[in-house]
């Protein structure tokens, strides 16, 4: 779910798609169910009955095998490689907390005694030490408990520390316990959005969860006084009665530099904050767009966008057709539309100037919530934006004049002979920011510049459908498939202090969705997308995301309701060179005096993937619920070496080799770690498993084309 509730009807902005079978009666989700920690469920090929649930054989998911190169070899003077707790569980409520976490690789940060490590920030992290003489210190920029907090976010001051500092990482720390929905948050310095992020659910017996993010690339804003806005929507009843107790702390260091955080962050958002709001856009109701006019002497310029899809959107890769939404009843049994295709788009004055195809997303309550509990999915507490590059736009931007920046999301409109055609619109709704990140030239210099050349075919677009038909002659399945492929290119000469540069962006992307449903309200959605995105000034990176879900449903007369979930998705990113946001190389170049081999690392690879089966239960009579399951990601973070060779059908650097960093392999069943095995630096991690899970009062907040109407 993962919204923000409406002021109307607390219900997170999102509106109900009722199932193929829907129910009369009311459904009370994740209410309690007096079992822990049951067997591991079977799923029947028929599912007309929930008791066949427990009787049929799950959809086995494999784990990627990873490859890496050579262990990384140490020379000379190490840093200490131990285990160090730099977010404490409060002593108050103890061990009994259930440890959520995301796998993500170590982040540089310091210690409130001044030390430089490595760390995850969870309770068992693995940290390198690194010896550092030089300043540092700590702020508490929010300490609050987020319980009726729709449209009353946090608002606080920030005021730049006392000391010297080039670095910045956060610490957000949440406890909670109760029962309650995955909500959405972002955090802002007035109108500029910072970090975007999503919670997981809450038990009885209450969790925790710890994420550190680097902030660098925020470092000019940090040195000025700020509004700081923390909005996260969520609502307190009989029923949902869980708080969200957040502490965001900053810690503020110096450390060797390895990039060069922009001058200057614009945003282009809502411009809500002197109204003490978030001001991300809901788009299509409102238009994301800003006039700015931007300063005459950059060097160069990034656009980066924030988008989540929520409410009918949520799970934007489960749509349908838009010709085949009405295959099982119109009105209320209508399915979500506009084709499981999305495309985040950039305009500016009016001219497309790079494109997004977003990562699927999936939150802790999403789809079957036992998938989620520790281990939340791939970047559930880091809803990661992408980057354009629009320096090629600087020959015009830089003429002292306004000029409109637009962001939009578009899916397809289809026609039955197979022809697709962008939509322009989705429905409701995408959460839409974007920021302009400046690096200036020297002051008194005008950017003078060509026109960009823009190089803008239309994607192309092939979906196809087919309905089967039962024998009563209702529609009993429905499959279809959408390919889609895109490039763009984008050039001009732009004439710095210095000289006259070749400026451009380039972007060549690709993607198959498969979709199945049947009239029982079983769903499986496949996702395979690839990209290339390169700049003139060195950065490039390919991306590959794969995504497989595989639900089912069974609703008996009385209203008891049966999930079953089978899940895997991955995610392959290597960047060279940088963009705006780090690749996490940054927080291994501070041991560049201890490895010199650090300094010639020329980018980052990413290598993840999650694999996962779940159960949900609720009685309708003894209005209870339950949900288990087991699920397991294994992760690989490299640096890398490349060439820049271009021979003909050059398709992208071309990888020459890579060291491991970082390696974590982790597995979950039933809400308890059975196993977590990780490397850092070549060094082996023994981890504590912490507690186990309750996997009572979970909530469903909804599945690919069916979205419960909770709060």
């Amino acid at each position: 779910m993962a919204g923000r509730p409406t002021e109307n009807n607390h219900n997170d902005g999102k509106k109900a798609v009722p199932w193929p079978h829907e129910a009369t009666a009311h459904l009370a989700w994740a209410d309690r169910v007096d079992q822990l920690h049951a067997t591991t469920p079977v799923i029947s090929v028929s599912r007309h009955h929930p008791l066949r649930v427990l009787s049929a054989l799950l959809v086995a998911t494999a784990i990627l095998v990873f490859w890496s190169d050579n262990p990384l070899s140490h020379h000379g003077l190490q840093p200490t490689i131990t285990r160090r707790s730099v977010a404490p569980i409060p002593p108050t409520v103890g061990r009994t907390l259930l440890e959520d976490f995301q796998v993500y690789p170590p982040v540089l940060t310091v210690t409130p005694d001044g030390v430089l490590e490595i760390t995850d920030g969870s309770s068992n992290a693995s940290v390198a030490i690194i010896p550092s003489t030089a300043p540092s210190c700590q702020s508490t920029l929010v300490e609050y408990s987020f319980a009726s907090s729709y449209g009353q976010p946090y608002v606080g001051s920030y005021t730049p520390p006392s000391c010297q500092f080039n670095r910045i990482s956060w610490n957000l720390t949440v406890v909670s316990a109760g029962k309650q929905f995955d909500r959405l948050g972002t955090v802002s310095f007035g109108d500029v959005e910072l970090f975007r992020t999503s919670t997981a659910e809450p038990t009885k017996t209450g969790i925790t969860w710890t994420y550190i993010k680097d902030m660098t690339s925020f470092l000019s804003l940090f040195k000025t006084s700020q509004t700081i806005i923390f909005d996260l929507g969520n609502v307190i009843n009989d029923i949902y009665t869980a708080p969200f107790n957040v502490t965001l702390t900053a810690a503020f260091f110096t450390a060797p530099d390895s990039v060069v955080p922009a001058d200057l962050v614009i945003p282009v958002s809502n411009r809500r904050g002197s109204a003490s709001q978030p001001s991300y856009f809901r788009f299509p109701n409102e238009t994301a767009a800003n006039d700015i006019t931007l300063p005459q002497n950059v060097k160069k310029a990034f656009f980066t966008i924030a988008a989540t899809g929520q409410a009918l959107e949520e799970f934007w890769w489960g749509n349908v057709l838009q010709s085949q939404v009405d295959t099982f009843g119109s009105g209320n049994s209508s399915l979500p539309g506009y084709s499981p295709f999305r495309e985040i788009q950039l305009y500016i004055d009016g001219m497309m100037a790079g494109v997004a195809w977003p990562w699927p997303v999936i939150f802790t309550g999403g789809v079957v919530p036992g998938l989620w509990r520790p281990i939340v999915g791939i970047d559930a507490f880091d809803l990661r934006e992408d980057e354009i590059d629009i320096t090629p736009w600087l020959g015009l931007l830089c003429d002292g004049k306004s000029h409109n920046f637009a962001i939009r999301v578009s899916g397809l409109n289809d026609s039955s002979n197979g022809a697709a055609t962008l939509s322009n619109t989705t429905l409701d709704d995408w959460y839409l920011a974007g920021k302009i990140f400046l690096w200036l030239d020297n002051p008194g210099h005008i950017t003078t510049g060509s026109r960009p050349q823009l190089h803008l075919p239309d994607p192309s677009l092939t979906v196809s459908s087919r309905i089967h038909v039962a024998a009563n002659g209702s529609n009993s399945s429905l499959a279809y498939t959408v390919q889609a492929r895109r490039q763009l290119s984008i050039s001009s000469t732009i004439k710095t202090s210095n000289a006259s540069v070749l400026a451009s962006w380039t972007q060549q992307l690709g993607s198959q969705y498969d979709g199945n449903y049947t009239s029982a309200g079983d769903q499986t959605s496949t996702l395979h997308t690839t990209g290339q995105d390169r700049s003139a000034n060195g950065y490039a990176r390919t991306l590959d995301y794969s995504l497989y879900s595989y639900s089912t449903q069974a609703l008996a007369t009385n209203g008891n309701l049966t999930l079953t979930a089978a899940l895997s998705s991955g995610k392959q990113v290597q960047t060279l060179g940088q963009a705006v946001f780090p690749t996490g190389l940054e927080s291994f170049s501070a041991m560049q005096g201890f490895h010199e081999k650090y300094q010639s690392y020329q980018g980052a690879s990413l290598v993840t993937r999650q694999n996962g089966t779940a159960f949900y239960t609720s009685n309708q009579t003894e209005h209870t619920s339950f949900s288990y399951g087991t699920t397991e990601q294994e992760m690989s973070f490299s640096g890398v070496r490349c060439t820049f060779d271009e021979p003909a059908g050059y398709e992208g650097p071309k990888l020459t080799s890579a060291k491991e960093l970082f390696h974590r392999h982790v597995l979950a069943v039933n809400g308890s770690v059975v196993r977590d095995e990780e490397t850092l630096l070549g060094s082996d991690i023994g981890h504590y498993y912490g507690a186990a899970s309750d996997d009572r009062e979970m909530v469903v907040s909804g599945m690919p084309g069916r979205i419960h109407s909770g709060l």
